[in-house]
């Protein structure tokens, strides 16, 4: 295989990829206008339902336009020979291979923000803002992008860092010490985000004692579930949207409680809700995710480790030295297609995880406030209850509503 068909089959990949989005984006597109099914009734009236149909319409016009430019930019950056211009500003900095590649995906990533940044300041004060959700003022908004630039240096130049060094040290085997870095990693992030990361973007607060601590640690006393730390997170500062989530596991594992959900829902609902983050405990589905995570690491690295020192790769992008940062480039777009398909069984299983832990909330606690907490989480997003099932196969790691509310009746 010569380098100029190994550039095409790449280009080939990333203009397949996207065409294929945007066909299964209007095949949910079309299904907007369906009527709500007669048990899904009463989530929204006819006024409400208007409102969320504009929104779905709005969200698809302008997910066109961005995804347009953003493949359009990528593939003039391709043909134009982008990743060796960049290569050779990062070059003259340089002849440290790991300052290379780290002043490479520098740029590149920065180029990338700055061509997103107006887009998503669209999204946020024009199109959320317009239909309620926008709570983040301006000045937020450029903070949390510092703050995540910051984080993306620290955390993403330090494991690229780590990784190159264990390639040029190790050899072709430098996938195992990758892989056994990256499984620490997960591990400690798992223990660790919410007391590390998610203190730098939001407050929380421990559950008041009240009505609602007492409600949700008798379910929790009830179904053996020993639960200390019940947190409530400053969400609404930033949207209306609600939700909550499980994390960590042991002495660390946690309920965290958007502030927009203790307003939108009553407290048998909350609880119900909580339930069915139990559920997904004590069905072993924590365990699961993070074991899955670390094998599909493991066999991304172990692919990643035949495929990235071949010259083949980087000549493809038009850059005469071989180099790991080039290389890594072309390997991810050539892993996209499995990637694809370890996605779409990931969220098949979630899916079906899904179903479990309503079934959990349903048996040792009830059905109905699950049910009725669903329909107002709906109702208060705007969101689609008609969607397309292709596009629910592809995109969606929870089953429909509808799909939800049957499963819980029956």
């Amino acid at each position: 295989m010569t380098s100029q068909t190994l550039f095409y089959i790449l280009i080939a990949i990333i203009v397949v990829s996207f065409l294929a989005e945007k066909w299964l984006n209007f095949l949910n597109f079309k299904r907007f206008n369906d009527p709500i099914p007669e048990e899904l009734s009463d989530v929204y009236d006819k006024a409400e339902y208007e409102k969320s149909q504009e929104y779905k319409k709005v969200n698809f016009k302008f997910s066109l336009l961005t995804s347009s430019i953003s493949i359009v930019a990528t593939l003039l950056f391709f043909f134009l020979d982008g990743f060796a211009f960049v290569d050779e500003i990062a070059r003259s900095y340089s002849e440290n291979s790991i300052v290379i590649a780290l002043i490479f995906f520098g740029i590149i990533f920065i180029a990338s923000d700055l061509l997103s940044t107006p887009f998503s300041y669209y999204d946020t004060f024009v199109i959320e803002e317009k239909f309620g959700f926008n709570k983040t003022t301006r000045k937020l908004f450029f903070i949390d992008k510092l703050k995540g630039w910051l984080l993306g240096a620290i955390l993403g130049g330090g494991i690229l860092a780590l990784i190159i060094w264990f390639y040029e040290s190790a050899g072709s085997y430098f996938w195992l010490y990758a892989w056994g870095f990256m499984t620490f990693f997960t591990l400690f992030m798992n223990l660790f985000y919410a007391k590390l990361i998610v203190p730098l973007f939001n407050k929380q607060t421990p559950l008041e004692t009240g009505t609602l601590r007492n409600s949700i640690e008798e379910y929790a006393s009830k179904v053996g579930f020993k639960l200390d730390n019940i947190f409530v997170i400053d969400g609404s500062k930033r949207s209306t949207k609600a939700n909550a989530y499980f994390s960590g596991f042991g002495k660390e594992k946690r309920i965290t409680l958007y502030d927009t959900l203790i307003n939108d829902l009553d407290e048998e609902e909350i609880v119900a809700v909580l339930a069915h983050e139990v559920g997904h405990y004590k069905r072993n589905h924590i365990i699961f995710n993070l074991i899955s995570s670390v094998l599909l690491t493991g066999l991304t690295l172990w692919l990643l480790s035949l495929f990235v020192g071949s010259p083949l790769l980087s000549e493809a992008l038009g850059v005469s030295i071989p180099s790991f940062h080039i290389g890594l480039i072309a390997f991810f777009i050539l892993y996209s297609p499995l990637s694809t398909i370890t996605g779409l069984l990931m969220n098949y299983i979630s899916r079906v995880f899904e179903y479990q832990a309503d079934n959990y909330a349903k048996e040792t606690f009830k059905g109905e406030p699950l049910i009725s907490s669903l329909k107002k989480l709906s109702k208060n997003n705007l969101s689609n209850l008609t969607p397309h099932p292709l596009y629910v196969f592809a995109h969606y790691s929870h089953p429909t509503l509808l799909q939800r509310y049957h499963n819980l009746k029956a």
